[in-house]
């Protein structure tokens, strides 16, 4: 199907070369089938070469060879491909750095259910990049990541929960997204869960069990 120019199977083979998939791994080999399939407008293709140059995989390391192949997948919807063009703005790679440029192709990606472009968008609101710094809107898109299982926006979600940035403070909503984070594998997301601990203990000294309890009652209503 490849030698009949199917450009489906052009990017398999590609895909199989590039992993090492029952053959030696082979990136130029990889990207003489992605370029056959790119050729035919296959947007996966063009992405899987936007990364090749990107990570200077079986090419050299070339950021606006990068940006000429996702966007030419960008414009055909590719998600994957927004979110690089992105990131290339937001970093300066490959074009001159660009917060709002970075903003508007994170939030095309996003639309389009990017789970990293949602949390790519709540990071440039806390660092008031493209846009005013506002940690409520950051707290939202972390949100909407953290629904895809991103291990990096529930913990960020707990430290704003931490601080009480955008979000009334509440340390025991933070604990329980530095949790979800932890049990993801995150370590920083373990460490800030025993700080907090450690905080909560030295700022509530528990001298009885009665007062205890007493102290956790108050508290509770104080949260919900």
């Amino acid at each position: 199907a490849a030698e009949q120019g199917h450009s489906a199977a052009q990017n398999n083979i590609g895909r199989i070369y590039e992993k090492g998939e029952g053959v030696p791994q082979d990136y130029s080999r990889a990207m003489n089938w992605y370029l056959k399939a790119a050729d035919q407008e296959n947007a996966t293709s063009q992405f899987n070469i936007a990364i090749l140059y990107t990570r200077g995989l079986g090419v050299p390391q070339d950021y606006s060879q990068a940006m000429h192949w996702y966007l030419k997948a960008a414009d055909q919807g590719d998600s994957h491909s927004q979110y690089g063009i992105g990131f290339l703005y937001s970093h300066g790679q490959g074009v001159p750095q660009d917060y709002v440029q970075a903003m508007t192709w994170y939030l095309k990606a996003a639309k389009r259910g990017h789970a990293r472009a949602h949390y790519s968008i709540g990071c440039m609101y806390v660092a008031g990049h493209g846009v005013p710094q506002d940690y409520s809107q950051a707290a939202g898109w972390y949100l909407k990541a953290a629904e895809y299982g991103k291990a990096d926006a529930q913990y960020n979600i707990g430290e704003l929960l931490e601080k009480g940035q955008g979000v009334p403070q509440d340390f025991t909503k933070a604990k329980e997204w530095y949790q979800k984070a932890a049990n993801q594998g995150s370590s920083k997301a373990k460490k800030s869960l025993e700080a907090l601990e450690r905080k909560e203990n030295s700022i509530q000294p528990q001298p009885s069990a009665q007062k205890s309890t007493k102290k956790q009652g108050i508290l509770h209503r104080l949260l919900n």
